[in-house]
């Protein structure tokens, strides 16, 4: 059984940054995918970003340019370095797990429907 445990999340004032880590382990075959997502209140869950095995990268245009996923393999932890963050984007921060290959979905930004794993989530709070 895959687990993930996100951590990293708090309070940062408009502008400012922030990087979250998610610490995954279980069978290696069943998270060939790592994805983070977002979910404010009242809203669905959005794509940010996922990293395959080899790390190969895909983004949300929400996320281009400002955030960058990467992954640490030795110590099984999946990181987002976000930057310029906004207050629209204060919510709860998800990192999930597949094991399907990132590449096998049609879009760069990467669809809550594809991921069988989940962590509980860390709160990020952008405040103006």
């Amino acid at each position: 059984q895959v687990q993930l445990v996100e951590s990293g999340g708090g309070s940062v004032q408009a502008g400012g940054a922030l990087t979250l880590s998610c610490a995954v382990s279980g069978p290696t075959r069943s998270r060939n995918c790592v994805a983070w997502f977002r979910q404010a209140p009242g809203k669905g869950r959005e794509g940010i970003a996922q990293i395959d095995k080899d790390d190969s990268t895909r983004y949300a245009d929400s996320a281009k340019d400002r955030f960058l996923i990467s992954q640490d393999t030795a110590k099984n932890i999946v990181s987002l370095q976000m930057n310029d963050l906004s207050p629209e984007e204060t919510a709860t921060y998800y990192c999930a797990a597949t094991p399907l290959r990132c590449y096998a979905t049609a879009h760069d930004q990467p669809s809550a429907g594809a991921f069988r794993y989940w962590g509980q989530g860390t709160q990020v709070t952008v405040s103006s």
